[in-house]
């Protein structure tokens, strides 16, 4: 049973892999078998901490930079990263980001960037390399989906929008391309103790009441995320299409 999880020669390509729960799913991909390339806006040309754990584990690592909120930057990368590797297997869609305003001020400039690089960049990215998935007849696609997926948030109006529409972008592309082979799911992190949840962490009222709801009693770590990244990955989820897989210690439960 253990060998479906095996992803030995597969290629997997990592966004906003430079710390977090991108950082995690990286080397846990690493880990199971697969070379990386990773991606984020200000990540190392080299001597980054996730190139020496995925070297660690025995595997290779291609950095590169790009900034999601630039279309032509996105679309450089795209052209450049199809042409120096024939076959991606794996791609996941995990770079994100969050600017918080309350929506009677939420500025046109925080929407129109969060909507870029949280729902936009994915999208392109995803039909990029998506198409030659289709063309081979297989592959994995993960979208980092969010408790706001199916919540509304406080004072993130334009990440709430954006994390809603990558649920729907996860059952749309699955719909289309089941059927040629290729499965495409999301993971949908709780509250997690990352930078994007600083804020929260720092308010003693707001972070004693999200944990009084969590069954759990605590908040996730990246390596929660390992696990379910490999299985959505590899072979061992190969019935599964268009689901939004939660990983929030019971928030959703409550």
């Amino acid at each position: 049973m253990l060998n479906k999880f095996d992803l030995t020669g597969k290629v997997a390509l990592v966004t906003g892999c430079s710390r977090g729960i991108g950082k995690a799913m990286a080397e846990a991909l690493a880990e199971a078998g697969a070379d990386i390339i990773g991606v984020s806006a200000s990540l190392a040309a080299s001597g980054s901490d996730v190139e020496k754990n995925v070297q660690a584990a025995g595997k290779k690592f291609y950095p590169y930079q790009c900034d999601f909120s630039d279309r032509q930057s996105l679309y450089h990368f795209i052209e450049t990263v199809k042409a120096q590797h024939a076959n991606i297997d794996i791609l996941v869609n995990n770079a994100g980001s969050i600017l918080r305003e309350p929506a009677t001020e939420h500025r046109d400039e925080y929407w129109d960037k969060i909507i870029e690089i949280n729902l936009n960049s994915q999208f392109i990215l995803s039909r990029e390399i998506g198409k030659e998935m289709v063309a081979r007849g297989e592959g994995k696609i993960i979208f980092t989906a969010s408790l706001l997926t199916f919540q509304g948030g406080i004072t993130v109006p334009g990440y709430a929008a954006s994390k809603g529409a990558i649920g729907q972008l996860t059952k749309a592309l699955a719909n289309e391309w089941a059927g040629k082979g290729v499965n495409v799911n999301a993971i949908a992190p709780g509250y997690i103790a990352t930078d994007n949840t600083e804020a929260l962490r720092d308010d003693p009222v707001r972070s004693k009441s999200i944990l009084d709801r969590i069954p759990q009693g605590r908040w996730g770590t990246p390596d929660d995320f390992k696990g379910p990244t490999v299985f959505l990955a590899s072979a061992a989820s190969d019935y599964m299409n268009g689901g939004i897989l939660l990983v929030d210690g019971g928030w959703m439960g409550r």
